[in-house]
């Protein structure tokens, strides 16, 4: 069974910009996002890039990869999460990640599992959780 844990992370910096033409339709735009972690993770200054797909001005997609350099309930390593989700015109933003094989490095070496948020944009707090096998 799966250790679980949690914790928290807020956006230290969201830079986004479009992508294309950005006539009606759908838009894509990338954002590059750097989260400080705290709880069973913790790692501050992440590297995050987020591919989006605005519907409309204020739903749609994203995808992105993370790379998360510190601790996981005083483990250290490194290890990356590819991460999908979908933002509502309410505000809500909900994401599930998973850890990417192989990615694990130091005492997170052979490290898999999954994880998930939900929050209101603009909240300064967002809270996770992440259940997770280390092989």
């Amino acid at each position: 069974m799966p250790t679980q844990t949690t914790g928290h992370f807020t956006f230290a910096d969201w830079t986004e910009h479009p992508v294309g033409p950005g006539e009606a339709g759908p838009k894509l735009a990338h954002a590059s996002v750097v989260n400080t972690f705290s709880g069973g993770i913790e790692a501050a200054g992440t590297t995050c890039e987020y591919t989006l797909v605005y519907v409309t001005e204020k739903t749609g997609t994203f995808t992105g990869m993370e790379l998360l350099t510190g601790r996981l309930d005083g483990r250290e390593g490194t290890f990356v999460v590819e991460e999908r989700g979908s933002f509502e015109a309410d505000g809500t933003v909900r994401c599930t990640f998973e850890v990417v094989p192989g990615t694990g490095t130091g005492e997170l070496t052979g490290l898999r599992g999954t994880g998930s948020f939900t929050t209101t944009a603009g909240e300064p707090s967002v809270p996770y959780a992440f259940g997770y096998d280390l092989g």
